[in-house]
């Protein structure tokens, strides 16, 4: 397809400007597809906020947004799974396909993945993206593509819950109510886990957790969180815990609610990358700590979550912010995270 579409770029820390550039051309194993919405992430709001994450460092003009979904345009000659007007979710990673963990089917480990908004690769708050065919999973007729948008963070939880080996007659406790909080909460009762509880200091947050099916919720600005575990649990303590928070208290209190035996899931970064933990306690415990780095294998089990009802991926949604709206969007998803729990970004049809 020929012609121009426009593209919001980062032009500077807490700055974002529009480009018009060219609609990409497609590869044989590509689709052309018109993005419909993207979702805001922590990783977009930490670039906007700071310029850097870790090694990673943005240099301007710079493209955020990694959670698309979209419509089909345009198709590739090699393509057949897909069709133009088809709908569907992006999974925003390609990896090189030949080494030691990709032919594992460890592929999230790739070192040479190529990852929409990691510096220097672009992400996809624009109007259209080429993308290859086959990391472009077709949505059902029941899921919109703002939900398909969503699938990136779900596919977060639902891989957060896997690590963890999630199940029947567990009781979990989620740290952190911010989006992948939540989404780890809904797939953790998607994969059948008896009792989910969610800990935030932030009670519109708790609220929302509630509201999406969370079994119960603990205050931790309120009240002591190691307590609040020992009366839902009548002493014993819980089976599994996602850590989403990424703080060191947040940790610090996953190992001293488990039971003995237990899993903590790490998922939060921690704004230091470092931690002092009670490691004498995790080893009375014999505690088995899993960590998540993005997700594998992911994408059609969080679609067919959603479409069977067992996710309300809807409901995590707090705003929604037009394509002319991006600067805005960008400061309020940084400034006001006590209310916006999720923003996503409409492209115009």
């Amino acid at each position: 397809m020929d012609g121009k579409m426009r593209v919001a770029v980062m032009t500077g820390i807490g700055k974002m400007a529009y480009e018009e550039r060219p609609i990409p051309q497609i590869k044989d194993d590509e689709v052309l597809v018109k993005l419909e919405y993207v979702g805001i992430c922590g990783s977009d709001m930490h670039y906007y906020e700071t310029g850097a994450i870790g090694d990673y460092v943005v240099h301007p003009p710079f493209v955020l947004g990694h959670e698309p979904g979209g419509v089909v345009v345009e198709v590739g000659k090699n393509v057949h799974h897909l069709a133009v007007g088809d709908r569907v979710a992006l999974e925003p990673g390609k990896t090189c396909g030949h080494c030691e963990f990709c032919r594992e089917g460890k592929y999230n480990l790739c070192p040479d993945v190529i990852f929409f908004a990691t510096p220097p690769v672009d992400g996809v708050f624009q109007e259209y993206v080429a993308h290859e065919a086959a990391l472009c999973f077709k949505l059902p007729d029941n899921v919109s593509t703002m939900e398909g948008a969503l699938i990136e963070p779900l596919a977060v939880g639902f891989h957060a819950a896997n690590q963890g080996g999630a199940h029947a007659g567990q009781t979990a406790v989620v740290m952190g109510a911010g989006c992948i909080g939540l989404v780890s909460m809904m797939a953790l009762k998607a994969e059948g886990v008896s009792r989910v509880y969610v800990v935030d200091i932030m009670q519109k947050r708790l609220d929302k957790a509630l509201e999406l099916g969370a079994d119960g919720v603990i205050n931790g600005q309120e009240q002591d969180v190691i307590e609040a575990v020992q009366a839902l649990t009548g002493g014993r303590g819980c089976d599994l815990v996602i850590e989403t928070a990424g703080t060191e208290i947040t940790t610090r209190q996953a190992i001293q609610i488990t039971r003995k035996g237990a899993t903590i899931v790490l998922v939060g970064y921690s704004k230091s990358g470092e931690m002092c933990l009670p490691m004498s306690l995790a080893l009375d415990k014999e505690l088995t700590f899993k960590t998540v780095f993005r997700y594998r294998h992911i994408y059609p089990m969080a679609i067919d979550a959603v479409a069977a009802g067992k996710v309300n991926l809807k409901g995590i949604v707090t705003d929604v912010f037009s394509f002319d709206e991006i600067q805005t969007a960008m400061d309020r998803s940084v400034s006001d995270k006590s209310n916006i729990v999720k923003a996503v970004v409409r492209i115009p049809h």
